[in-house]
């Protein structure tokens, strides 16, 4: 008993979460994983504004387990960052089960992408090529299951980290109903669906249909993701597609409030974010862009121009005080 006790970490349990929002009738909002973007200190400032899980940014798993420096670039929490699911990318099950075993004491989870649509991971095997090898998840998901069952780690609640896919939609559906149920095969704890295709572009409307389908024949939690911008936009997604949560991107990217019912970036996410992201060290070109994008709707072209060509910190600091007045605060990270 005590050496399992030692063996529990402060992490929540996606499943738990879940089950506290079902109990009052809702669905679980998500802060989907974004290249770059969906670091620790966004991440922080979304679950601020009613943001129940954060992922991290897509990591290669085979670089990630063989180099500390990547480790230490690619993945940092903190007491506040809790529950955080980190998102890897494999073509190997091994080196996915190794990756997930590094991190399984310092997250509630791990996610296989299975969704980029990006030509270089296609061609590396990993990402949306997966979605032609689901034998490949099959045995992934299985591999990864059984390194958290033998680590032994439990979460806060004493279960295990979850082991969680992303995935995209075929134009066949029942393609794709086949993968889940492969994946449901070996114990997949949940998926997200992506409800657009491999090559289907992001200004494209997402197929709410093909989520509700896939929701209504598989046999663990489904999460929608795709052209959320708005609460409203979250909310007739669980609706329509009867998923157990809602994952937003770009929405949140344009304003880290919208599931606290903003319209547009509150100032005050701002201000949080300007203190966040210096306290955590984000290197300039992510603290800038997740500024610029906050405040798009804010601007007008001129003002635009002027904030893209700022290139420095403090560049960006005196911007916000002179037209804003917003302040940096240390006392916000607390």
């Amino acid at each position: 008993m005590g050496g399992e006790r030692e063996d529990r970490t402060r992490f929540r349990s996606i499943l738990e979460c879940l089950a506290d929002r079902k109990a009052d009738g809702g669905y679980l909002r998500i802060c989907a994983p974004m290249v770059r973007y969906s670091k620790i200190a966004f991440r922080d400032l979304v679950r601020r504004y009613d943001c129940d899980i954060a992922y991290t940014p897509m990591i290669l798993s085979d670089v990630f387990k063989h180099s500390s420096i990547a480790r230490d670039a690619e993945f940092r929490t903190s007491a506040t960052d809790n529950p955080v699911i980190v998102q890897f990318a494999a073509a190997k099950s091994e080196d996915l089960a190794d990756a997930s075993e590094l991190v399984a004491r310092h997250c509630s989870g791990v996610d296989l992408n299975c969704g980029c649509p990006q030509k270089w991971a296609i061609s590396e095997g990993i990402g949306c090529a997966l979605m032609e090898k689901p034998d490949i998840i099959k045995d992934m998901v299985q591999a990864v299951q059984s390194r958290l069952q033998s680590s032994q780690i439990k979460l806060s609640d004493g279960s295990k980290p979850t082991c969680s896919i992303k995935i995209r939609i075929h134009d066949d559906i029942k393609k794709t109903m086949e993968l889940v149920k492969r994946a449901e095969m070996v114990g997949v704890d949940y998926i997200t669906v992506h409800g657009r295709t491999r090559r289907m572009r992001p200004t494209e409307p997402v197929h709410l249909d093909s989520i509700k389908t896939i929701k209504e024949h598989a046999h663990v939690p489904i999460f929608a993701n795709g052209d959320v911008f708005s609460l409203e936009d979250a909310n007739s997604t669980a609706a329509y597609t009867g998923a157990d949560g809602v994952m937003a991107a770009r929405g949140l990217m344009r304003n880290p409030a919208l599931f606290a019912g903003f319209e547009r970036t509150p100032l005050e996410a701002v201000e949080e974010y300007l203190s966040l992201g210096i306290s955590y060290r984000t290197t300039f070109f992510i603290f800038h862009g997740h500024i610029k994008y906050m405040l798009e709707d804010s601007m007008s072209r001129a003002e635009k121009r002027r904030f893209n060509i700022l290139s420095s910190t403090s560049s960006v600091v005196d911007y916000l005080e002179q037209h804003y007045g917003i302040q940096y605060n240390p006392r916000m990270v607390q």
